[in-house]
């Protein structure tokens, strides 16, 4: 790539991470240690881009994501944030009492979007993830692969233009992982990105970028 394309390449990134470092302290004192998570992680998202984030459990993927959307502060460095994010994090922040239709009107009110468009962007979501006969049940009675398909519907609720996922494909049957690529493939198709954060990525050929998380630093594949 020529040093014009580059630049140009550069200068489309919808986010960016610059040097991030982050460390947990453990035990207690005066045998209190610190233990290095992320150190100097830089990478960035182009619009349009399909990313895949891979790194083994425990190596600091769900960390860096909390930082990536600000959830988290790292003890270094800084995120770079030029368009609207959806977050889809590992662990479904979502209430047993509520039902689908009330967990969708909650989040377009946080979001900021009227009544009517939420409704239309809640229908299309049943639609495309095919969980619609499960609007009016709550929570705490849905299968695991439901509550994992109501988790991506609401990040994808305000039709973001960065997507970011923290082990998406937990709870999904093959019908599930079909709808789910269907999504990324159109969502990219409008010039929108999606980080995915996963210990493993079983097909490559649908990723713009592998990118791999070892040592507390991001390498490219």
């Amino acid at each position: 790539m020529d040093a014009i394309a580059q630049s140009t390449r550069t200068a489309r990134a919808v986010l960016a991470a610059h040097a991030i470092d982050k460390a947990y302290r453990r035990g207690a004192w005066p045998v209190r240690r610190v233990v290095p998570v992320l150190s100097g992680v830089s990478f960035s998202l182009q619009a349009g881009e399909i990313v895949g984030l891979v790194g083994e459990n425990g190596s600091g993927k769900s960390t860096l994501m909390k930082i990536l959307v600000g959830a988290l502060a790292p003890d270094a460095g800084e995120v770079e944030r030029v368009a609207r994010l959806g977050y889809c994090p590992q662990v479904p922040q979502l209430y047993e009492r509520l039902t689908c239709d009330e967990h969708f009107e909650l989040f377009g009110h946080a979001y900021g979007i009227d009544a009517r468009q939420e409704r239309d962007a809640r229908r299309a979501l049943y639609e495309s993830l095919g969980f619609g006969r499960y609007a009016g049940t709550r929570v705490g009675q849905l299968s695991g692969g439901t509550v994992a398909k109501l988790n991506l519907g609401l990040a994808l609720l305000a039709d973001p233009d960065v997507l970011l996922l923290d082990e998406p494909y937990a709870g999904f049957d093959w019908d599930t992982y079909l709808r789910f690529w269907n999504l990324v493939a159109e969502r990219r198709a409008t010039g929108r990105s999606v980080l995915i954060i996963s210990h493993f990525v079983a097909d490559e050929e649908r990723f713009d970028r592998i990118l791999d998380l070892r040592d507390g630093r991001v390498v490219p594949r």
